[in-house]
């Protein structure tokens, strides 16, 4: 089974700001990360294929993803972005997936967690955007904190012919250790059969010069009971989790956080559930 990051990024602070990065906390990464750092940080790791992530809320950034993925054999999907509250989404997906590296674009991503509404979600123009999105056969990557699950909820149950993948399990107080209500709503939202979850983005919600496995593990295992291995996949949440620990260390965490899984169960969330989810083509197999 091939080994596949779910969940990564990549900039060139030329080619685009990225104001996000203007804070102090973020120096650490204030630089341009490129397809062939990709390459130097998954090569040790063993990872066979990635989705590459939307950072913007910019469709040339898109454009740009979907041509850097064209040229890639690392590179197996991208989820990108676009305006789902504008009319002419549809034809906007339609010409994404024309485009050179079109046949790539596996999904669509919104940055949730940065809109003030908490119920943004359930907005008539966004439910249209969504249903715009199902209807292009593309998956819509949920990006939110634990506020708006109640929503996130919502709009699962409303489009049943929609898949979803909510990333970073949403975004719990990990450092807090704080488990409730954040628990109870991601438990409601797993037993929605269209909706899977990534196991990622868990160290920069941590201590992040101080978190240590077992800050991690009520969090990943509850994920885990809740979606099953089936419905969870590994990501990386590279390079923003340099913030945390190196690339390294992120997937030696979700290893041992993984480790009292059946050899198919670990299979499913290092592989085998983001190529169901996101109806990757074959990713070739790295040697052992």
């Amino acid at each position: 089974m091939p080994r596949i990051d779910a969940h990564h990024h990549l900039w060139k602070l030329g080619d685009r700001p990225q104001g996000w990065l203007d804070g102090p906390d973020t120096a650490a990464i204030r630089r341009d990360f490129t397809l062939t750092d990709l390459r130097a940080a998954t090569t040790a790791a063993r990872i066979d294929g990635t989705i590459l992530v939307q950072v913007l809320p910019d469709l040339d950034e898109t454009w740009d993803f979907l041509t850097l993925a064209a040229g890639s054999d690392l590179v197996a999907g991208v989820i990108g972005w676009a305006d789902l509250t504008a009319g002419p989404i549809a034809d906007v997906l339609d010409a994404l997936g024309s485009v050179t590296g079109g046949d790539k674009l596996v999904g669509i991503r919104h940055l949730v967690q940065a809109e003030s509404d908490p119920a943004w979600l359930n907005r008539p123009d966004v439910r249209r955007g969504l249903s715009a999105v199902a209807e292009a056969g593309l998956v819509y990557d949920l990006l939110t904190v634990p506020h708006q699950l109640p929503a996130a909820i919502d709009t699962v149950r409303a489009l049943p012919e929609l898949t979803f993948v909510l990333d970073h399990l949403s975004k719990p107080p990990i450092a807090s250790g704080q488990t409730e209500p954040w628990a109870s709503r991601l438990r409601e939202l797993a037993a929605e059969p269209n909706v899977y979850c990534k196991l990622s983005g868990m160290v920069t919600e941590a201590d992040r010069s101080r978190w240590r496995i077992a800050d991690l593990r009520p969090y990943a295992d509850t994920v885990l009971e809740a979606f099953g291995p089936s419905r969870v996949m590994f990501g990386s949440d590279w390079p923003v989790c340099l913030l945390a620990a190196t690339y390294d260390e992120v997937c030696d965490a979700a290893e041992s956080l993984t480790a009292h899984l059946s050899s198919d169960e670990r299979a499913d969330v290092f592989g085998g559930t983001a190529a169901r989810a996101y109806w990757l083509p074959a990713v070739p197999a790295g040697p052992e």
